[in-house]
């Protein structure tokens, strides 16, 4: 049985490990730098939130998410990463993290719940492709230094 809540303190190394391995999937290094200062954000739970999907008492996937205005609606909820323990895919981990989020987003008021993906992340896609609407769009970035 796969039960969700909120990251705690006793999560961080397990999160940073998958949150690691999230990013050597999107082939980035994840600097410690930036790993304490997500997960001091996510501590905070005022901007950027996150999840823990846990199974037999070990977390198995992870997601981080936060709204913004809208233009042209209520805010919506971004989620920003989403990523499930290699072996424990497969499993639903990834749609319960989904469900959770959708529900939290939807006790807050939120017009939507949105999440990027590349295009050629096959195994995601099938998942995504049954619990939302892939409405075309194609993102551009302009990298900025600091």
């Amino acid at each position: 049985m796969i039960t969700v809540g909120p990251l705690t303190p006793g999560d961080r190394p397990a999160w940073e490990s998958l949150f690691r391995g999230y990013n050597a999937f999107y082939g980035r290094v994840l600097e410690q730098a930036d790993a304490t200062r997500a997960w001091q954000e996510i501590q905070k739970d005022i901007v950027l939130h996150g999840l823990a999907a846990t199974s037999d008492g070990r977390v198995v996937g992870i997601a981080h998410y936060l709204t913004h205005a809208s233009t042209t609606s209520a805010d919506v909820c971004y989620l920003q990463d989403l990523y499930t323990d290699p072996v424990a895919r497969g499993q639903g981990v990834a749609r319960v993290l989904i469900k959770a989020i959708e529900e939290w987003a939807t006790a807050r008021g939120c017009a939507r719940l949105y999440w990027h993906t590349q295009h050629d992340n096959h195994v995601a896609r099938n998942l995504y492709d049954k619990v939302a609407e892939n409405r075309g769009f194609i993102q551009y970035v302009i990298p900025l230094t600091n």
